[in-house]
């Protein structure tokens, strides 16, 4: 089971949040001091941290730098405040997401399930993986980086060469945008960035000139996916 420790001074909040996670399956942990809430999230008993930036005993901000030097567990900074300023410093200093009070306990568990699904592909990636792939008619070998259609050498760019080897070790499944944009491309994602469609756009159009039935589906709001088992 999922464990999740929430720092936050706001206990009604606490006691919302709580049933809302036990009822999706989560085990959850709450304390309202900042001394506290570090000493706890650095027993890394935790699977997730959600951390508010104002708190007694030390602030958010603070906390978060004191844990980053000891642990690398995922953190989704909560604030009340609409000053830009906390965001950008909380993502500056580690934290893998913010949302701004009042939230809804529905996107609360939608950013979560986000956060820990990257740290999951971050974890495959770094796991020791065969160095030869083959989905369909694509071939990839990671020990070269390169990817063959039909034996047909693409001429990728290293960017597009990742984007199409983490959709390739997850065909059958969706990879979203934010997992793409932060795996292959190394930033988080924009409202209006249109770069990571460009690139798929790109290895589309480079695989069809080989073969025109494989697929890269694009499942609006959801992510892209590279489908498996013929040409549908």
């Amino acid at each position: 089971m999922t464990s999740i420790l929430m720092i936050d001074d706001d206990v009604a909040l606490t006691q919302l949040v709580a049933e809302y996670l036990q009822l999706d399956g989560y085990q959850f942990t709450a304390v309202h001091q900042g001394p506290e809430g570090l000493e706890m999230a650095r027993s890394n008993a935790y699977q997730l941290v959600l951390l508010d930036i104002m708190l007694p005993g030390m602030d958010g901000l603070t906390l978060l730098k004191l844990l980053r030097q000891h642990s690398y567990c995922p953190v989704l900074m909560l604030t009340a405040r609409g000053d830009e300023i906390d965001r950008v410093v909380g993502l500056e200093l580690g934290a893998d997401d913010y949302l701004a009070k009042p939230f809804s306990p529905r996107e609360l568990v939608a950013r979560i399930k986000a956060i820990l699904r990257r740290v999951e592909l971050v974890q495959q990636q770094q796991q020791p993986q065969s160095s030869s792939l083959l989905v369909n008619q694509l071939r990839l070998d990671s020990a070269k980086r390169q990817v063959y259609v039909q034996d047909n050498l693409l001429v990728l760019t290293a960017t597009e060469y990742q984007i199409l080897e983490l959709l390739m070790r997850h065909a059958g499944d969706v990879v979203s945008k934010e997992d793409l944009s932060q795996l292959a491309l190394g930033k988080r994602l924009q409202l209006y960035d249109r770069s990571l469609d460009m690139h798929i756009s790109n290895i589309r159009k480079k695989i069809a000139q080989y073969d025109e039935g494989e697929k890269i589906q694009t499942l609006r709001g959801l992510g892209y996916l590279l489908m498996q088992g013929g040409n549908e």
